[in-house]
């Protein structure tokens, strides 16, 4: 290698090859020195080269190589005081990962060397260890960030077009035999022409991927042969992980990834990435020393008092403090690269409270928001919050500024009791069927501010709901806490699997009325890889340490009729503008017309009052929506109008008798869909009359239609 050594540039942060050479650049506030590190790519173990950074711009470290290719192995080691108590743990005996690193050369392999104090010494994390870690650490790689993109384009799909599927890389393909073997499980697959033909069929808009930001499994679960399944222990945050390529060439992660996001957009589909900013899996005080941890501990954890220690707002053992410019700088950095190096279409922030804490509270006037409202780019692809972390006053569903989305735990605790008969007030039904204006109408937000989801992937599956009162996740030993979906589940007679049909029957008639309910409701749907084709993890509600057939999604044993049901379904409500609205209902006349937008209805055909919205034992009721009362235009200004809708929903253990209304609401219906028939049909089957008496089965949903007149 060339020993030239050239002063480089402060900017950009991270490892940039500009086709003659490397610039590196270290953020490092409270270091003394840095050296960067150099490795064989031939022998990752061998440190050819030790460089000593000299230049320091504005608390940058930086240096230039020339002659320095793509494909270079690299990493840090980090000189400064070992003064816990300080909040610095800084260990030159650590070789550390860039920050900034756009691709990783591999896993870790746990070894005590990983720690920057002694295992196992009476001191604990105040002691020192002086083992060398860079034979158990992967190594940060230069890349050639050049890709063709071709002709691609964003797809560009408002909210309110929306039909998100939140699915994980590996999991969906896996175990599909009609992709080929070697490339299962990877960002390959998911890019497949197999997958994307799926997707399309299915209907759905955008795929939220769960974590592929490189993350690591922790050490007590790798002892265990295990994994952190999820990925939600993000160690890189500009880094698509290895694990998930197909190619194993030194830094073709990123190129793999680029070409999936290629052919998804290629064929109308957005990529959602579930990014996890709020901690690093460095964990607790007594957690390895991989990266921020040795670069700067006090530029990127929030630390209690006596600085020892770490806030944990996650759970994880350690939080990101999103106050110092240092972290907003790299999340901002990072959020900005997915999106015009990856070309990503969104995000969903996991735990996203965690990151708008100011001191303690959360504020949703934090320098987090600020930034990224006034950014050009990030403040122009979606933003949707997991409204909630673990620390005190972290439940902030609601209460996220214009711009977000967020999904909807109440939504879906609402309509699990629902279905499995618990007494629920039907004022909170109609608020969530709706879209939740209690929650969202201020601040100008609109329906589209609610994700709707009945499962994801914490939790029970949809057809483990249906089954199961109980959670199982005794397998491989490994973790039996509760999930943060509380369960809600009715396994409607019998515990897990059974041969009784008429159990099997009423199972999968809960599962349409899931669906159904669903897709009708406002806002933006979501739906949980799998749930279409009746996956199981028998039981187990938190999965996140399987990477095993319990997680995987298996197309063997998959539910072709609950498949043909969603892909009917969902195409049906993407047809009408009714089921997707932009604006919030307003319970007024339309003009012109006399009738309300939307209107409820009791099983005599009588109008709901304000007495029966607080009968938390009523299951039953019937919702009118008026086609002409959309009050939206479409983008070409034109006025929106669709059919009229009649919709009964029957959480009952018993059939209905429901009255049509008068014929001011429509002359005749036609039966568009029965869930207790497995009916849905945009030609319709049996038609009613206004006033006319219809039978509505037990548990069930019936939704009747009034055709548009030309």
């Amino acid at each position: 290698m060339n020993s030239t050594v050239y002063p480089g540039h402060p900017y950009p942060l991270g490892a940039t090859w500009d086709g003659k050479g490397v610039n590196f650049a270290l953020y490092a506030d409270n270091a003394t020195g840095v050296e960067l590190c150099l490795f064989d790519a031939a022998d990752q173990d061998a440190e050819t080269v030790r460089i000593p950074l000299h230049e320091r711009t504005h608390h940058v470290w930086h240096a230039y190589l020339p002659g320095l290719k793509p494909g270079q192995l690299y990493g840090y080691r980090v000189h400064g005081p070992y003064d816990p108590h300080s909040g610095h743990r800084f260990n030159p005996h650590k070789l550390l990962l860039d920050p900034y690193a756009k691709a990783l050369s591999g896993t870790i392999q746990w070894h005590d060397a990983l720690f920057g104090y002694e295992i196992g010494h009476p001191d604990q994390d105040l002691s020192f260890s002086e083992i060398d870690s860079a034979p158990y650490l992967p190594k940060s790689i230069v890349i050639d960030s050049s890709f063709d993109w071709g002709d691609e384009k964003r797809p560009q799909i408002p909210y309110y077009r929306s039909i998100i599927y939140e699915m994980h890389v590996k999991g969906f393909t896996q175990m599909h035999p009609d992709i080929p073997e070697e490339i299962r499980g990877t960002y390959a697959a998911l890019g497949h022409p197999v997958t994307i033909k799926y997707l399309k069929e299915l209907g759905i808009t955008a795929v939220e991927l769960m974590p592929v930001h490189h993350f690591l499994t922790d050490r007590h679960l790798d002892d265990k042969g295990l994994t952190n399944y999820w990925g939600y222990n993000t160690i890189a945050f500009f880094a698509p992980d290895v694990r998930y390529a197909s190619d194993k060439t030194l830094g073709h992660q990123v190129q793999e990834f680029k070409a999936m996001v290629k052919a998804l957009h290629n064929a109308g589909i957005e990529v959602i990435l579930d990014v996890v900013y709020n901690h690093t899996g460095e964990g607790s005080h007594m957690g390895p020393t991989l990266a921020f941890r040795g670069v700067d501990n006090a530029s990127y954890y929030r630390l209690t008092e006596d600085n020892r220690f770490y806030f944990d707002y996650t759970g994880t053992g350690n939080t990101l403090n999103a106050r110092l410019p240092s972290v907003l700088r790299l999340i901002m950095d990072s959020l900005r690269y997915w999106i015009t190096e990856m070309h990503v279409d969104g995000f969903r922030f996991d735990l996203a409270s965690s990151l708008a804490r100011e001191l303690h509270d959360v504020d949703r006037l934090s320098a987090f928001f600020d930034i990224i409202h006034q950014d050009p780019v990030i403040s122009q692809v979606k933003l949707i919050a997991e409204p909630w972390d673990v620390g005190e006053g972290g439940y902030q569903v609601g209460k996220f500024p214009p711009g977000w989305a967020e999904w909807n735990g109440l939504y879906r605790d609402c309509m699990r009791d629902y279905w499995r008969g618990a007494d629920s007030m039907l004022a909170e039904f109609a608020q969530r069927f709706t879209g939740s204006s209690d929650l969202y109408e201020g601040d100008y937000r609109r329906p589209t501010a609610s994700i709707n989801f009945i499962t994801a992937h914490d939790g029970f599956t949809l057809h483990d709901l249906v089954a199961y009162n109980e959670k199982h996740n005794d397998a491989n030993g490994e973790d039996n806490r509760d999930g943060e979906s509380h369960n809600r589940s009715w396994n409607c007679g019998v515990e897990g699997p059974t041969d009784d049909v008429e159990i099997l029957e009423l199972r999968a008639r809960q599962k349409r009325n899931m669906l159904t309910t669903l897709f009708l409701s406002q806002g933006v749907p979501m739906l949980l890889a799998g749930d279409e084709i009746g996956r199981t993890q028998h039981g187990n509600n938190n999965a996140y340490c399987q990477d095993n057939e319990i997680s995987w999604v298996n197309w063997a044993e998959a539910d072709q009729h609950l498949l043909s049901f969603t892909q009917k379904l969902i195409h049906f409500c993407r047809r009408h503008p009714s089921f997707c609205r932009r604006r919030w209902f307003q319970g007024q006349p339309i003009k012109g017309i006399g009738l309300e937008d939307i209107n409820w209805f009791l099983p005599e055909g009588t109008e709901m009052d304000d007495e029966h919205w607080s009968h938390d034992y009523a299951k039953s009721l019937a919702v009118f929506l008026n086609g002409r009362g959309i009050r939206s235009v479409g983008s070409r200004g034109e006025k929106i109008v669709d059919d009229n809708f009649y919709l009964i929903f029957n959480a009952h253990y018993e059939p209905l008798t429901y009255r049509l209304p008068p014929e001011r609401y429509g002359v005749a219906w036609t039966k568009v869909l029965d869930t207790a028939e497995d009916f849905l049909t945009e030609e319709g089957g049996p038609t009613f009359e206004a006033g006319q008496d219809i039978t509505v089965d037990s548990r069930s949903v019936v939704v009747l239609k009034n055709p548009l007149k030309k």
